[in-house]
């Protein structure tokens, strides 16, 4: 798989523009040094719900959070993981166990099994890239 086939605009334009949707964030904490912090920001002001997901669950742009995916009570509509690569397999299958629609690898976070079990598994799947990013240009800020 190359780089270019992590994902083509059509399928980041199709999960940005989903109406509705709830964002899963996992690595999401309260650190507002965190890359995480600042998109979960963004994607709130997309227009996104967004859910931390963090071991130490803490509450984050006013969405309480959790410490797995699994203990989310509500539908997630896409996961977004900021975890390491070597971690992000594994947050991919449970994102698919969970129902998500689908996965997004933040810059730096590839793995490329997991990427073709996702997609295997009927799920929009985009890889090292960022919301923050695609948003403005994609032009749908």
């Amino acid at each position: 798989m190359s780089e270019l086939s992590y994902a083509d605009d059509e399928t980041v334009r199709r999960i940005l523009t989903r109406d509705g949707d709830t964002w899963a964030v996992v690595g999401l904490s309260a650190n507002q040094g965190r890359a995480a912090y600042g998109v979960a920001r963004v994607l709130q002001r997309f227009g996104k719900r967004v859910v931390p997901v963090h071991p130490k669950a803490e509450t984050v742009h006013g969405e309480p959070g959790y410490a797995t995916l699994a203990e989310i009570p509500f539908p997630v509509d896409v996961v977004d993981v900021f975890v390491n690569s070597r971690l992000a397999g594994p947050v991919a299958d449970q994102a698919v166990a969970a129902g998500a629609k689908a996965v997004w690898f933040q810059l730096g976070v590839v793995d490329e099994a997991a990427c073709a079990r996702t997609r295997e598994a009927g799920l929009d799947m985009v890889m090292d890239r960022c919301p923050a990013i695609e948003i403005p240009r994609l032009g749908l800020d």
